[in-house]
């Protein structure tokens, strides 16, 4: 997925003029994301570009929301950022007493979820694990776009990691 959309009205307050809004969401990015090399920002109109090579798997989607949570964006273009690429285990032929194949793991499954006046995190973790006591889980998968649990919005995108243990 390359395009994800937001809402402009909502969100935390980065810059005043468009001019500043690239270095700004840039530094944002890089203060609280440390998962990305070469990252490039663009930003036009609401609309925010992209670049560079994120190093940890939850890395793209951590970038991607962190621009689009900004007050003032619409979108979020991220064709251009390219996403973590585990390295392949060494191929072991099989057939010998001790020697196995190698599985590499799967991605991990997530949803996107936009917030809703009266949602609370622990509402968001009865409704995607079935305990409201997990809303530690949304909040930790979140941390860079949450900075306090008590204080989500309405129109906020958040991720909601769909393999954690229950």
């Amino acid at each position: 997925m390359d395009l994800f959309g937001f809402v402009k009205d909502v969100g935390r307050r980065l810059f005043r003029k468009d001019e500043e809004a690239a270095d700004k969401i840039k530094e944002h990015i890089l203060a609280n994301n440390p998962g990305v090399e070469g990252l490039e920002v663009t930003f036009d109109r609401g609309i925010v570009g992209l670049t560079g090579r994120c190093t940890r798997p939850d890395a793209w989607q951590k970038c991607v929301l962190m621009a689009g949570n900004v007050e003032g964006v619409v979108d979020v273009y991220a064709s251009a950022l390219t996403p973590f690429v585990a390295p392949r285990p060494q191929e072991v032929p099989v057939g010998g007493p001790h020697q196995h194949a190698q599985e590499t793991p799967a991605a991990p499954r997530e949803e996107y979820y936009v917030i809703v006046k009266g949602d609370t995190l622990s509402h968001i973790a009865q409704r995607y694990y079935g305990r409201a006591s997990r809303w530690k889980d949304v909040f930790e998968a979140n941390r860079e776009v949450i900075l306090d649990p008590d204080k989500i919005f309405p129109g906020q995108k958040i991720r909601i990691p769909l393999d954690r243990d229950a």
